[in-house]
């Protein structure tokens, strides 16, 4: 029921797995990460469930999936923030980029991983299966946090948030 679309480099569709095998077997599949942002420049973090099948009860960035096949990249990505976090929002697409991470439970995180950006600026309403807990936080409390404590945060979220970060920083009204 839960398939990935496999990808060459290019993001070309080469097939579609299971989610669970492609994992498994390190394939690399298309995902998303959003990164929403309020009016003072502090990100919405959650920590991720402790129920997550990797990386559980760690921060990371507003809401991370994978897109269904046949479903358009942006709507995909819309459609998780509200099911993960309550949150109906318009989103701009960043960078995309591949990474790959292997975790001490056997999975492989082998993902070309697009990168979304938006605003929010209320409290999100998340699902407690998906998300154990939530906060905005500055950019600044976020990297000492990261200094500090850096296996406290996913794998993924501590390869981008600079590049992120970067763009907001170069980018304020």
């Amino acid at each position: 029921m839960n398939n990935v679309i496999l990808v060459d480099p290019s993001d070309k569709q080469i097939g579609i797995s299971e989610k669970l095998e492609a994992h498994k077997k390190g394939l690399l599949h298309r995902a998303f990460s959003v990164f929403l942002f309020n009016n003072q420049n502090q990100l919405l973090l959650q920590r991720r469930a402790e129920e997550k099948y990797h990386s559980a009860g760690l921060w990371t960035n507003t809401c991370c999936s994978h897109p269904s096949p046949g479903e358009f990249l942006i709507k995909s990505a819309q459609n998780r923030l509200k099911e993960e976090m309550g949150i109906s929002t318009s989103l701009t697409p960043l960078f995309s980029f591949i990474y790959r991470a292997e975790f001490d439970n056997g999975l492989i995180e082998h993902e070309l991983d697009h990168v979304f950006i938006g605003t929010f600026n209320a409290a999100p309403l998340p699902n407690p299966n998906e998300v154990g807990e939530w906060k905005y936080a500055s950019i600044e409390e976020i990297k000492k946090e990261i200094e500090q404590d850096p296996e406290s945060y996913t794998f993924w979220f501590k390869l981008i948030y600079e590049r992120v970060f970067n763009y907001i920083s170069n980018n304020k009204k």
